[in-house]
């Protein structure tokens, strides 16, 4: 599919969120706007790729749960997502997520790009590699520092939104919401915000040397505070909803500051990453992650 996508055709961009991202006004071209159905070898995504018109270029939209919310947060198939649009020529994904806040002075309805991950979950497959192929990826900086930059920038500039730079993002397995226990010991720990996908999402992302950041729509407090209303389905949907516009006006906002070839080390994440001798890797397995692992084995 890459290969058969011209540079003027290929996404710039994709953005991996809910319904309030796919169908963004504004959308150039309506009646040719692409509806991508791919299968890789990781299976299905989690639903078509949309691919339309945005501020003169060609941006791709994906719905993690798929429409309609029908994947748990353990369930999504991060490994096809990430690679479909690999497949598409996409190298620099924006991942709209709802979180809980886990700070006094981080507010429902704000808007916080972070730069750290800690990871929590314990049941989800984390890695493009393994049977026959090994590779350990650098992970110091889980998020894109030239991208997350771009984003906060572009969220800043809507004027209409509190917008953090900089946070720790705790992921949990889910699909429950935390214990008070819990909430009150991440924050002691140090985090700052909490939510359920961005384990493996953004370590895929980085095996596929795609930049890769977050723009994480505060929804509530988790459920730490004493005073504020605590973390509900109807409180996540109220709260992201209410920023679905000022979503649509950031990415349309980072757009024309992306570029083709971007400024970072993302897209050479597998240079000494791979450890495995090339004489030990199967046909099948060369044949299997060639997308990925191409230029090096």
């Amino acid at each position: 599919m890459e290969d058969a996508m011209s540079a003027q055709t290929k996404p710039c961009l994709a953005v991996i969120g809910g319904s309030g991202l796919y169908e963004m006004e504004g959308l150039l071209d309506k009646e040719v706007v692409e509806m991508v159905d791919l299968n890789t070898p990781f299976g299905l995504p989690s639903d078509n790729i949309v691919i339309g018109t945005l501020e003169g270029r060609r941006v791709a939209f994906l719905a993690r749960h798929g429409r309609g919310h029908r994947y748990m947060p353990g369930e999504v198939p991060y490994r096809a997502n990430i690679w479909a649009l690999k497949s598409l020529g996409v190298n620099q994904i924006v991942s709209i997520s709802a979180v809980g806040s886990l700070r006094e002075d981080f507010a429902p309805r704000d808007i916080v790009i972070p730069h750290q991950i800690f990871d929590r979950t314990n049941k989800r497959t984390l890695s493009f590699f393994g049977e026959g192929i090994v590779a350990h990826i650098g992970f110091a900086e889980p998020f894109c520092p030239v991208l997350s930059e771009q984003l906060y920038r572009a969220v800043l500039a809507t004027g209409e939104a509190t917008v953090h730079k900089g946070g720790n993002f705790i992921v949990v397995e889910g699909p429950r919401f935390s214990t008070r226990a819990e909430s009150n010991t991440f924050r002691q720990w140090g985090m700052d915000i909490i939510g359920m996908t961005a384990v493996p999402e953004a370590q895929l992302a980085r095996e596929a040397e795609m930049c890769y950041a977050t723009m994480a729509h505060v929804t509530d407090y988790d459920v730490w505070h004493e005073t504020e209303e605590p973390v509900s389905v109807e409180a996540i949907v109220r709260n992201l909803m209410a920023n679905t516009q000022v979503a649509q006006r950031a990415i349309r906002n980072l757009i024309p500051a992306i570029r083709d070839t971007p400024e970072c080390d993302c897209g050479h994440a597998l240079a000494n990453a791979i450890i495995t001798r090339p004489d030990a890797i199967s046909e099948e397995t060369k044949r299997k992650l060639h997308l990925l692992i191409a230029k090096y084995v």
